[in-house]
């Protein structure tokens, strides 16, 4: 039987339509502009957030708190579903606490009822791509139960590889230090970052320039993805550089033979932190 539902959270950054299509329900992450403001991804386009970011403006993120889980869960409870929660990343944010807190709250009030909370240890498309995968299998037929074994068996695969224009915006969330930001700027120095297994950013590369940073993400998807046929997900986001993005997945296209790439813009959540101009590379691989 597939009486459940699987939500997550925005910061999975999949498109409206990838959303419909995969029949997910969604938290939204919500975010406070530096005038004030508080804005989720549905007040304010990521053009406009892009804009201000590049203008001098700054935007501060807050954890999706319990009261929204718990509503979303207790709606599907209500209507006799079981829930699988697939969360972001407890290395990069509280969000997953809250959802499983949520989760042993009601446990108690529908005890016939399973709720199953998955700490993705991922981020943005990487986050969007697992959820994919999850999707993918329900629709196959697989168990809520399954699709809970699998996210648990493969988050550890799902590998992330981006890169950032600007190191101002890692500087300021603690991610390198004043001293790297700086050299880094001067010296045209992209560094190359992953969501390690701890679910937290790392770096662990660096490239001369931009180009030379796409080349680097793109070998490595060489070294790390396995079996990689056409059909073969790979997903691609970008922080307003889409010109960047397709660059990259054209380049995907002619060296693996990959028939479609998945991409969609950063959303402000995770946009935020890494700023405008960030370009990340999303694909399953022999490990992260």
């Amino acid at each position: 039987m597939n009486n459940y539902t699987i939500i997550t959270d925005s910061t999975c950054d999949l498109s409206d339509e990838k959303i419909a299509e995969l029949g997910l329900v969604v938290a939204e992450g919500g975010f406070t502009l530096a005038d004030g403001t508080e804005h989720t991804g549905k007040t304010i386009d990521t053009k406009t957030f892009y804009k201000y970011l590049r203008e001098g403006g700054s935007a501060k993120t807050a954890a999706i708190n319990s009261s929204v889980y718990e509503e979303l869960f207790r709606a599907e409870l209500e209507k006799g579903n079981d829930v699988v929660h697939l969360g972001f990343s407890s290395g990069l944010s509280a969000t997953y606490n809250c959802a499983r807190l949520a989760a042993e709250e009601l446990a108690e009030e529908y005890p016939d009822r399973k709720i199953y909370v998955v700490d993705t240890l991922c981020a943005s498309l990487g986050h969007g791509l697992l959820v994919y995968l999850c999707a993918q299998k329900k629709a196959s037929g697989a168990s809520a139960e399954e699709v809970y074994a699998y996210a648990e068996e493969i988050k550890n695969n799902i590998v992330h590889r981006f890169t950032v224009d600007d190191l101002y915006f890692l500087k300021r969330g603690g991610r390198v230090s004043s001293t790297t930001a700086f050299v880094g700027s001067l010296l045209n120095i992209k560094p190359l970052l992953h969501v390690d297994y701890e679910g937290k950013l790392s770096v662990v590369a660096k490239a001369r320039g931009r180009k030379a940073a796409i080349e680097a993400m793109v070998d490595y998807m060489g070294k790390s993805a396995e079996n990689v046929t056409a059909d073969t997900p790979v997903f691609i986001c970008h922080g307003d550089c889409l010109e960047d993005a397709e660059t990259m997945a054209q380049m995907v296209k002619e060296r693996f033979g990959v028939k479609e790439v998945y991409i969609n813009c950063l959303g402000a959540f995770i946009g935020a932190h890494s700023g405008p101009g960030t370009l990340a590379l999303f694909f399953v691989g022999k490990d992260r």
